[in-house]
């Protein structure tokens, strides 16, 4: 099997549409860190942007443009508490699970069997649809998001990419 090429794809589409061409952000390097302690010693977050809200509020704009919102999700929400909106992708196997695009399930269930050490007190969703805008989020959106991170205790996230 041939894999997608998605970049092409995505460029072709916008710029039938009047775009310019995106600019892809390189990241030359990651700011990548080891766990200071045992997985199963950790507590851990989650962040979708996958379009996923609370049924009982406002959703997501489906076709999201330089959307900062983010959501503050309680780890313990029934599964069936979510809805989907996004027109960036194909959610209606996460129509039927949510897990498919927001595992908040199986985070429970790693917390549960000790793989983890906890699940943190807020999950998240936001960044949803494209975003344009990086200055924003490098100076401003993403250290919020650390710092709230930061303040839960959270000592790893789990990013779910829609």
């Amino acid at each position: 099997m041939k894999p997608v090429d998605y970049v092409n794809r995505i460029n072709e589409s916008y710029q039938s549409m009047g775009y310019p061409p995106y600019q892809w952000s390189i990241n030359d390097a990651a700011p990548l860190a080891k766990l200071k302690k045992p997985l199963s010693e950790c507590t851990v977050s989650m962040l979708t942007s996958g379009g996923i809200s609370y049924r009982h509020a406002e959703p997501f704009e489906p076709a999201a443009k330089n959307n900062f919102r983010l959501d503050e999700i309680d780890p313990g929400t029934s599964a069936d508490g979510f809805q989907i909106n996004d027109a960036y992708y194909d959610y209606r196997d996460g129509e039927k699970d949510i897990n498919v695009i927001f595992p908040l399930e199986r985070l429970r269930e790693l917390a549960a069997d000790g793989v983890i050490g906890a699940v943190a007190n807020r999950l998240w969703s936001g960044f949803m649809g494209r975003i344009y805008k990086r200055r924003q989020i490098i100076e401003d959106a993403a250290p919020r998001f650390a710092d709230a991170l930061q303040r839960d205790g959270v000592d790893a996230v789990v990013m779910v990419p829609a």
